[in-house]
């Protein structure tokens, strides 16, 4: 079954971590009901949610995906650069315990799970103001041994990896190439339209792409090359610099 880990939008939000984003009101009401309307389209799309606790201290605790690396054979308990982040790993690492094996980014190295892409056996990370080269050497540590291949990649004018670029269905990605070199990537991929530079941030559900749906015309694009795509509003949120990906962790689990 896929589990989707998610926990509620903290009341704390405005005073979330920006980087790249002014900051501007962030309305919790209405932050709450996209992040309700996110979790049932998880849910649609075949997803047993299981929501972490709150915690209202920690303003940017709804972004989990920043929290672990999640692959078939275990969890990298990341160590978010963001101080203020920090104590939102714990609650993951409970909840992850009873679905894999745990391993944990510990100091000097920093690691943010949004810098993290796989695609297939090959994990990307990407070097930010979050993500540090000694917390991609301990993720490579972790990984290699279960046949994971892991590089570094230089991410610019945006805060996480997948603020770039994000993985579709059969294995292309989506990116903006204003962040991110294609060239990077052993494999083809599509660039969101110019219009729409934060649209390469969607949320892939087996055969579905998750899309925000202020991208409308990479939507199109999406639709044109044969994939299947959810539109979701996560307007509210992305004040606060975050994509579809940050706001859950999916993965496959054994479930009785």
């Amino acid at each position: 079954m896929l589990v989707a880990l998610t926990r509620p939008v903290p009341t704390s939000i405005a005073e979330c971590e920006l980087t790249h984003l002014k900051r501007e009101p962030i309305y919790w009401a209405r932050a709450t009901e996209q992040h309700r309307q996110y979790e049932a389209a998880l849910v649609s799309l075949g997803c047993r949610v299981e929501h972490l606790p709150v915690q209202p201290a920690l303003p940017d605790s709804v972004f989990v995906e920043d929290t672990a690396v999640v692959v078939d054979e275990c969890a990298v308990i990341a160590r978010p650069g963001a101080k203020s982040r920090r104590g939102e790993t714990a609650t993951v690492a409970k909840t992850l315990g009873a679905y894999r094996t745990l391993s944990k980014i510990v100091a000097p190295g920093t690691l943010d799970g949004g810098d993290v892409l796989q695609i297939g056996r090959r994990i990307y990370v990407g070097l930010s103001s979050r993500t540090n080269t000694d917390g991609a050497r301990q993720l490579a540590a972790f990984l290699q041994p279960f046949g994971y291949t892991v590089q570094t990649t230089t991410v610019r004018e945006c805060l996480h990896l997948k603020s770039a670029v994000s993985t579709l269905p059969d294995g292309r990605l989506l990116l903006n190439p204003r962040w991110i070199d294609g060239a990077a990537f052993a494999v083809p991929y599509l660039e969101v339209d110019a219009m729409e530079p934060h649209a390469a941030n969607v949320l892939c559900v087996s055969k579905t792409v998750v899309c925000p749906a202020t991208a409308v015309r990479t939507r199109k694009r999406l639709q044109s090359e044969g994939y299947e795509v959810v539109s979701v509003d996560a307007s509210e949120l992305a004040k606060a610099e975050a994509g579809l990906t940050c706001c859950s962790i999916v993965f496959w689990a054994d479930i009785g």
